[in-house]
């Protein structure tokens, strides 16, 4: 597997296929590539791909230090750079549409058009999940924690259809110090005063029933972002990208597409 070597000498692997213009998708917080394996190839037809294993996850390195989401932006440049891409289009879902806001700020020029899907812009202004919902993750029993999550992600209706795997829940070979780096970095992320120098033609994705990351949040970052606009999913959780599969792909698509 192809690796980029970060500016701290961590290397970062990639993963491409498909053909087309570059399409960079950036996973959620402890995830790797794995994330996108249901909707991969709907975006093969029509790009070149490119997916990341965050430092912590996957094949990359896992150093003992800590991340940010803006570490985590740099090595996504590296990884373009790796490949000899200029411009690519990025999209970014949960954790990965944190990471995605920095790609588009830090490097305006790197980045044709931008999707964030079921984020936040994170800091004092973002909506931030209930306190149910977070005693429903940190609860001691892994069985019921694990259940939780996945009923954060999917409705009942596509669970009872869909009954896994299910590459949304976290890295299971992550060690435990980068799981909480990954935490660290989703919790320390703030791009507020970032957000309006972001250039890139943005779209917004948000399933309206998402309590993981509450869909107040989507206005809050098209209201901040110039030429952004919003795309609401009608009862999607978390993982609206997999479970609106159709509605939700044809949109970004689309989007994507456009002159």
């Amino acid at each position: 597997m192809p690796h980029a070597v970060a500016s701290d000498g961590t290397r970062v692997a990639y993963q491409v296929s498909g053909g087309g213009p570059p399409l960079l998708l950036l996973a959620g917080q402890a995830n790797n590539h794995h994330w996108w394996d249901r909707v991969r190839a709907d975006f093969d037809t029509h790009f070149r791909t490119i997916t990341v294993d965050y430092r912590g996850t996957g094949a990359s390195d896992k150093p003992e230090t800590e991340y940010s989401t803006i570490l985590f932006a740099d090595d996504a440049i590296r990884v373009l750079d790796s490949l000899g891409i200029e411009r690519a289009h990025v999209y970014g879902t949960s954790m990965g549409g944190r990471v995605a806001q920095w790609v588009a700020a830090r490097h305006p020029e790197r980045v044709h058009t931008l999707i964030l899907g079921c984020t936040s812009p994170g800091g004092t202004h973002a909506v931030e999940r209930s306190r149910e919902v977070r005693a429903s993750l940190a609860q001691p029993d892994p069985d019921r924690s694990r259940r939780a999550l996945l009923e954060l992600m999917y409705t009942q209706d596509w669970l009872g259809r869909n009954p896994g795997p299910y590459s949304t829940l976290g890295d299971p070979g992550m060690p435990a110090h980068a799981k909480l780096a990954h935490l660290r970095a989703s919790n320390g992320h703030d791009a507020w005063d970032a957000l309006p120098s972001i250039s890139a033609p943005t779209l917004v994705l948000h399933g309206t029933e998402d309590l993981l990351s509450p869909v107040d949040n989507a206005p809050l970052l098209a209201e901040r972002i110039p030429n952004a606009r919003v795309q609401l999913l009608p009862g999607a959780r978390h993982a609206y990208f997999e479970e609106d599969r159709t509605v939700a792909g044809a949109a970004a698509i689309s989007f994507l597409t456009a002159p």
